[in-house]
């Protein structure tokens, strides 16, 4: 079973966001007036121009980064309106020096960056209090039941429980009070359900109901209609293998997406991924250019073969791509299945131990991610011939190719390198990987390339 999503990162731009990026770039742009003018007198034309570029980047950064969901607190909150303005002002800078204006003035540049981010928190605090406020009344005015006792139905009860006032369940049958070993109450059964509406002053009701009872579901659904209570039916789709799943509408006919790619449900955020990656690359490339030659001599020195050992694998969407490593083993014949280095295994060579255990081997990837091939962050990409071995022994494997390969991944810095010598292990890796992919963001590739250096010196890497 796939892991699925709790929290789905759907970067939609409702109320909240735009209310909060309002105030947030106003006070930005009215701090940048007021700065370059008590500096220079006057607001010269090339700050006009910042001001422009803030106002039009502010919006896919923020929102790429989810800097105003509404799931997150005051100090998550805070952190994330700082990575996102520290992006921005990249960005702004970038523009600046690409564009001529490479002139601005540093005490102006340095005042806005530091008080800019102050002026954001102070609307930010403000805001989110009263959102948070309005949110918590319209909950304690949505007294809830859910109809079912079912896994899913114990699964929304624990979910709801603390969110919303919840009565209990109600199931189908009498004589049906399997819920209550749950934890949640059975209150009644559906004969019951229209006076436990009235009596009660229920707001909405959940069915949690399989989709075998989609004939009962809407015989309630059309009964609840005269009750004024919001209806809403949480489909138990347990038995199904779910990959990066969301609810949406096709002109106006509701759709669930059982399967969908993160390049057709965040375009925005994969176009910004991908321009980050590459730039990336490039920049890690050129600084990583003196270890590169050292690190080629002492591969050359260490036994005859090349420097760099090109190895077909799968990349996104199943193509067949040829990702860039150091040497690392002897020249040997590959069998059908590629062999996975085992601890003292005869083929490394010592330069080719110790670039394995600092993963050394792997930076000519960005070359990979240079060419569009792979991503600095997803899942790592597996030999060819491994893929065809797993593939029909661990549920739904190949889905990983979902998304672009990456260079270190969640199940990377989760304690999953190294060799997989048993089908178990490979499905913790596999598992991880798909919970990345129903999870991704921005914000998680970041939090994934921060810990990444701290896992390098794994004992089981060799």
């Amino acid at each position: 079973m796939i892991a699925q999503r709790t929290n789905p990162a759907v970067n939609r731009r409702g109320l909240t966001f735009w209310a909060h990026w309002a105030a947030a770039i106003s006070a930005v742009c009215l701090l940048l007036y007021y700065i370059v003018v008590s500096h220079l007198g006057f607001f010269a034309p090339e700050y006009r121009a910042l001001a422009l570029i803030t106002l039009l980047g502010s919006v896919p950064v923020y929102s790429a980064l989810r800097v105003y969901h509404k799931r997150f607190g005051y100090v998550s909150g805070l952190l994330r309106i700082l990575a996102g303005w520290v992006v921005l002002l990249a960005g702004v800078l970038a523009f600046s020096v690409l564009s001529g204006y490479a002139a601005v003035d540093t005490g102006v540049m340095r005042d806005w960056a530091f008080y800019g981010f102050v002026v954001q928190a102070a609307t930010f605090i403000p805001l989110r209090f009263l959102a948070t406020r309005h949110a918590r009344q319209l909950r304690e005015n949505r007294t809830s039941v859910i109809i079912g006792n079912g896994p899913i139905a114990q699964t929304l009860a624990e979910r709801l429980r603390h969110r919303v006032p919840l009565l209990g369940l109600v199931t189908l049958q009498p004589d049906d009070t399997a819920g209550a070993a749950g934890g949640c109450e059975v209150i009644g059964h559906l004969a019951q359900l229209r006076d436990l509406v009235t009596r009660e002053n229920v707001r909405r009701v959940y069915i949690a109901l399989s989709l075998e009872h989609f004939t009962l579901i809407e015989s309630l659904y059309i009964d609840m209609l005269d009750l004024s209570v919001d209806v809403v039916w949480v489909p138990d789709l347990s038995s199904m293998t779910l990959l990066n799943q969301s609810i949406s509408q096709i002109e106006q006919m509701p759709a669930i997406y059982l399967n969908e790619t993160t390049r057709s449900s965040h375009p925005a955020a994969v176009f910004s991924k991908e321009l980050a990656d590459r730039s990336l690359a490039f920049l890690g490339l050129l600084a990583l250019s003196p270890l590169f030659a050292v690190v080629a001599v002492a591969v050359k020195m260490s036994s005859p073969g090349p420097v760099f050992f090109r190895q077909p694998r799968h990349g996104w969407n199943g193509d067949i791509i040829k990702v860039w490593k150091f040497r690392s083993m002897r020249v040997h014949a590959e069998g059908e299945v590629a062999q996975q280095a085992t601890r003292s295994d005869s083929r490394v060579t010592r330069v080719g131990a110790f670039i394995r255990k600092t993963s050394i081997d792997e930076i000519p990837q960005l070359i990979n991610v240079l060419l569009g091939e792979m991503a600095l962050v997803g899942p790592r990409p597996h030999a060819v011939s491994h893929n065809q071995y797993y593939s029909d022994k661990i549920l739904a494997y190949m889905a990983r190719h979902r998304i672009k390969p990456g260079i270190t991944g969640l199940a990377q810095i989760s304690g999953l390198r190294g060799e997989t010598e048993t089908i178990e292990k490979m499905q913790l890796r596999v598992a991880k990987d798909l919970d990345y992919i129903n999870h991704w963001s921005l914000w998680l590739d970041l939090k994934i390339l921060i810990k990444t250096p701290f896992t390098l010196f794994s004992r089981d890497i060799y």
